[in-house]
């Protein structure tokens, strides 16, 4: 049975998406804008930016449950209510975004 409900918003916390990334349960798609990921992102997330996402919607990656993530939520919950309602494949997003995530002390890269 998947760790997702098909018809319910989760919001994730910042160490449970850590510990679905780590045993590749999920796909997470990070929705900022190009200045922001290149000042820091999480290792094995996919860049998709929020202003860009209609235009790259077929880019989503596939196979897996997809987790967004932003700075703070905002607008990860806005692309989730988006994708969702278009009938896309999103299951989630991280509460607090990157600022939580590294509020947790988790890794950050800038590769």
């Amino acid at each position: 049975m998947p760790f997702f409900s098909r018809n319910t918003v989760k919001t994730l916390p910042p160490q449970e998406v850590k510990a679905l990334l780590d045993s590749k349960a999920i796909h997470l798609v990070d929705v900022r804008e190009a200045h922001e990921w290149s000042d820091g992102h999480i290792p094995g997330a996919i860049h998709l930016p929020l202003s860009e996402l209609s235009a790259r919607v077929g880019d989503l990656p596939e196979g897996k449950p997809v987790v967004l993530y932003c700075l703070s939520g905002g607008r990860s919950g806005q692309a989730f209510t988006w994708l969702k309602s278009a009938g896309h494949p999103v299951e989630a997003h991280m509460g607090g975004g990157i600022s939580g995530w590294r509020r947790e002390g988790l890794p950050v890269t800038r590769d």
